[in-house]
């Protein structure tokens, strides 16, 4: 091959030894530049393996233009970090195991590199060793039936450093993320390949660990259960020698691999494969030879991506979804054993530089009282999704405000009040406050009366780090109480500079106008807002008790005629317009509960044809129903991750004709 991937190589570790002595081995690439944090260990290991160019910072192998890819392999934490960087220089990424420290760090990673069309991909070698292909092959072909059972280890013995990699907490150390990842990346490689998928993801998992000194896992077991029911029991250790092992359990037989990781540093490893099948006399060992490491395996797998524009390698090579896919599985079974580590802890939690991106979509209204724009699209806090929530929160918070956002739902209930207390760090770190709308919620029942609202706005704001709230809305009304009585106390708020504006959420529009009546004839301020459900599919059951939706005619002819701001929530249905929605499927009884009806099923329908006419996702036509509306609307979103936040985005471009709102609706 004449023109080879020319690779750059970030750290001088023993893995970076691995790769860079696989590489001339390689097919695809040849190792061209090494990176140290100080230039002497960077140099000596460019004379070892014969490197032309070294360099004593990492920024300056990235600013390199003759490098082509980079091959990452610092300590976990440093990942994200890099990867990022990388990306931003243009360099194609093979990034070592784990990906990052959690999956909050990995979604932020995928999409620089998504953004800069970069290749990238974790380096589980053993995923690119012909012996995983032939196993993967033998179970599309039901060489032992459909599959139970799998158990698999990686596990050694270390002395305890409190400082060494594997086990200071400041380096991500423990067994679950150095090496715990790949029985992990294991079971559910083989789990998705027995239901017909290139991965699957466990629907639960139970872990147990012991914890050390400086707190990280020494030794620790999982049991994963997949669909299917297929379960799996993985195990770690970096403190006790186990069986590296594994073993897939099936109704017709079992396969065991003697050598699953295939990691010999030096040499190459010969995959084996030994079938244990019912009705064979004897068992069939399968061998599949190699001639070059893993090392080199993976660095080809990369290449060859590389070399034909693929941003992604091939299954059963790590692809993006997959990467995402075992980290929040290793954050659940952290979770789970109590391992959270101090920098993900919310009062340590040191986000990265903030990335703002150019040419956004984003489009914004106005709010009586509020003197900045308001973005149409408002990010929920709830957190919904989050395993480690301050990791979690900033990627939202940050990706959300990168692409023009600026207005944030929140309330005193969500997260038991961590809601309000990371956005408030989040605010404050960024140093955003004056660039951001704060939408606040208090006096959800049972303390839905002035004295509670008082209460709360105030610990809400201690939670924020602020001495206001942009707009501030009872959470639910209390129709055994005036609504003088909330003007009044919410006035006081006003006056004394707590709130820009006041509103109500889940309050009926009877109340509402009567609230508003109470303050022209008091000579105050009305509401200036109201937050009720809105959406194409009408809500047929309150989601919680004292929801109110206001997308029938009626309630529509008021708002338009008031063309008071509704910022609505369940603007997309809760999901009903993005796939799992079907009259035969109540595998979400919530979801069936609040929003199947035969009118929603037609709208259903005719979303799907209209997103097909469009080229765009169903969901992203049901949120450009609210945004097309002629009416003050805003549409609550809350988005679990990135993804789901880059994918909701393009609704804001979609525009929809009056003929098309009222086809779309049955009008």
């Amino acid at each position: 091959m004449t023109n080879k991937i020319r690779w750059g190589i970030l750290s001088t570790g023993a893995i970076s030894r691995a790769f860079a002595a696989a590489i001339p081995q390689s097919a695809t690439g040849q190792l061209v530049a090494v990176a140290s944090r100080e230039a002497g260990p960077a140099a000596k290991f460019a004379k070892e393996f014969a490197i032309s160019r070294s360099y004593g910072s990492y920024a300056a192998l990235l600013a390199d233009p003759d490098v082509q890819a980079v091959y990452i392999s610092t300590p976990h934490p440093l990942h994200v970090e890099w990867v990022i960087k990388a990306a931003v220089a243009g360099k194609h990424i093979l990034c070592e195991k784990p990906f990052t420290l959690n999956h909050a760090d990995a979604m932020t990673a995928i999409e620089a590199a998504r953004e800069a069309g970069v290749f990238l991909m974790e380096a589980f070698m053993y995923r690119c060793h012909p012996q995983t292909a032939k196993l993967v092959e033998l179970l599309r072909a039901g060489a032992i039936g459909d599959v139970r059972i799998i158990q698999t280890t990686f596990s050694f013995k270390a002395g305890f450093n409190p400082v060494n990699r594997l086990f200071a907490n400041a380096l991500g150390g423990g067994g679950i993320l150095d090496v715990g990842c790949y029985p992990v990346s294991f079971s559910r490689l083989v789990a998705g390949i027995a239901t017909g998928q290139n991965f699957a993801e466990p629907r639960e998992v139970k872990g147990v660990g012991h914890l050390c000194q400086t707190g990280v896992d020494e030794w620790a077991t999982a049991v994963l259960k997949f669909p299917g029911d297929i379960l799996a029991q993985v195990a770690t250790g970096i403190t006790v020698n186990q069986e590296n092992v594994a073993r897939i359990f099936g109704t017709t037989g079992s396969i065991t691999i003697l050598n699953p990781w295939v990691c010999n540093r030096q040499a190459a490893d010969v995959g084996r494969l030994i079938v244990h099948r019912q009705d064979a006399a004897a068992p069939e060992e399968i061998t599949i030879p190699v001639n070059v490491t893993s090392y080199t395996l993976e660095a080809d797998v990369a290449g060859r991506a590389i070399l034909a524009d693929n941003v992604e390698a091939p299954s059963p090579a790590m692809t993006w979804a997959d990467t995402l896919g075992n980290l929040r599985t290793l954050d659940c079974w952290r979770q789970s054993i109590g391992l959270t580590y101090d920098a993900e802890q919310p009062a340590n939690y040191r986000p990265r530089p903030l990335r703002v991106r150019t040419g956004n979509v984003m489009r914004h209204g106005s709010v009586p009282g509020i003197d900045k724009p308001v973005a149409r699209l408002v990010l929920g806090t709830m957190l919904e999704g989050a395993t480690f929530p301050a990791p979690h929160a900033f990627a939202l918070f940050d990706d959300y405000f990168a692409h023009g956002g600026n207005c944030f739902d929140t309330a005193h209930i969500y997260a038991g009040g961590l809601a309000e207390q990371l956005l408030g760090q989040w605010l404050k770190t960024r140093g955003l406050r004056d660039q951001v709308v704060i939408l606040g919620k208090g006096a959800h029942p049972p303390c839905c009366d002035p004295d509670n609202l008082t209460r709360q706005l105030g610990e809400t704001l201690d939670r924020l780090q602020t001495d206001h709230v942009d707009l501030y809305l009872m959470h639910r009304d209390n129709p055994d109480i005036p609504v003088g009585e909330f003007v009044d106390v919410l006035n006081q708020h006003l006056t004394a500079g707590k709130l820009r504006a006041f509103g109500g959420s889940n309050w009926t529009l009877e109340r509402v106008a009567a609230a508003n009546r109470y303050a022209k004839r008091k000579n105050l301020t009305g509401f200036a807002a109201i937050s009720d459900q809105f959406s194409l599919a009408e809500m047929v059951a309150p989601v919680w008790p004292g929801c109110v939706s206001v997308s029938d005619a009626a309630s529509r002819k008021w708002l338009k005629k008031q063309q008071l701001p509704n910022f609505c929530w369940s603007s997309q249905a809760r999901g009903f317009f993005s796939g799992p929605a079907h009259p035969d499927n109540h595998s979400d009884p919530e979801l069936a509960r609040c929003w199947y009806s035969a009118d929603n099923f037609q709208r259903l329908e005719r979303v799907k044809e209209l997103a097909k006419q469009r080229g765009a996702l169903p969901i992203n036509v049901a949120l450009a129903y609210v945004l097309a509306q002629p009416l003050s609307l805003f549409a609550l979103i809350g988005p679990r991750t990135l993804q789901e936040l880059r994918t909701t985005l393009p609704a804001l471009q979609l525009e929809l004709t009056p003929k098309e709102l009222r086809w779309l609706n049955l009008e």
